[in-house]
């Protein structure tokens, strides 16, 4: 009995290799988060933090949130420097109703939840967010930190590991500078 191979050709393997590295690569960019703007002024129950936001998900995280897994956003502001500085966090919740068809963005410990049609609208609304902090933030003159970022820790626990190492998880803008305003 004779049985006869044939070699696969190396360059057609390394072109398969290259193709399909290549989608997994297009599969696995990064979403982009960014700080427009951000500004912190006293009110009569506190300070209050006007951030601005612009925000594109990447692949994988849009079909997250379309399955209905949320995205939590944790903000993190620092006034002053050590070891005199304050520090706050804040989250905000983007979820996805599949069988309403509602996308919502819900600040943790708020009642408010504000309700969207399309997941281009509530990524807009992040453009226009005002969020509570403690008084103690908002001394005119003294330099705050504001960090925005996806919490990787508030994703269920079989995305906690890919949040962390594969780059379509990294969400998180540069650290934005500012100073409270004067009442």
């Amino acid at each position: 009995m004779h049985c006869s191979r044939r070699r696969a050709d190396p360059l057609a393997l390394l072109l398969a290799v290259l193709a399909l590295a290549g989608c997994s690569v297009a599969a696995q960019q990064p979403g982009t988060l960014a700080i427009r703007a951000a500004q912190v002024h006293a009110e009569a129950t506190g300070a209050v933090l006007e951030l601005a936001l612009d925000a594109r998900l990447s692949g994988p995280m849009q079909d997250a949130l379309e399955h209905g897994i949320p995205i939590t956003l944790r903000i993190d502001v620092r006034a002053g420097r050590w070891p005199h500085a304050q520090s706050a966090s804040r989250r905000i919740e983007l979820r996805y109703f599949p069988l309403s068809q509602r996308y919502q963005l819900r600040r943790e410990g708020s009642d408010e939840v504000r309700s969207f049609a399309a997941a281009a609208y509530l990524l807009a609304a992040l453009g226009a967010l005002r969020i509570e902090l403690p008084a103690a933030l908002a001394q005119a003159g003294v330099p705050l930190a504001v960090d925005v970022g996806v919490d990787p820790a508030a994703l269920p626990g079989a995305l906690r590991l890919p949040a962390l190492f594969e780059p379509a998880w990294r969400l998180a803008a540069n650290t934005s500078t500012t100073t409270a305003a004067a009442p």
